[in-house]
């Protein structure tokens, strides 16, 4: 089989993503927050106190998940790169945690242990990678090409 052709996207609109994250996190302060209201019998202070704990860590943690930075994904025909097209972008892995069709949610793992990240979970839109899109699906679905070592000795 053959690999896909090098393609290289830039990663830098996430409205779904944040849509997404936003709703989610509010949701979840909401649901706190209505059982606290709703409550029938009286509540402690500390229980009170630790529903507000949570409802400002679901926000806090939803404004946080919300911010991304926009960075280059590249598929050279061997590996995937994260960053810039230079040299010192980082070689590593890609694989699909979510396909929703026109959204996906990607998972790189660097391949170098001494990484200085780990991984990296980058949420990509069709919506404004048209003309790419099609390859970079393609390079994210098609097998990998064997390494050298990986290739099974002739008998």
């Amino acid at each position: 089989m053959r690999a896909a052709p090098p393609c290289q996207v830039s990663l830098n609109r996430f409205g779904a993503w944040r849509l997404g994250v936003l709703f989610v996190a509010s949701l979840a302060v909401a649901v706190l927050l209505a059982w606290l209201i709703a409550h029938e019998r009286p509540i402690g202070t500390a229980v009170a106190i630790v529903v507000m704990a949570a409802s400002t860590a679901f926000a806090v943690l939803g404004w946080r998940l919300a911010r991304c930075k926009a960075v280059e994904l590249r598929w050279d025909g061997l590996a995937w790169h994260l960053g810039p097209s230079t040299d010192d972008a980082l070689p590593g892995d890609v694989s699909i945690a979510i396909d929703l069709g026109p959204w996906m949610l990607l998972r790189f793992l660097p391949t170098a242990r001494s990484a200085p990240v780990g991984v990296v979970w980058l949420p990509v839109q069709r919506h404004g990678l048209e003309a790419q899109w099609h390859a970079l699906r393609c390079a994210i679905y098609s097998p990998r090409p064997a390494l050298a070592s990986e290739t099974p000795a002739s008998v």
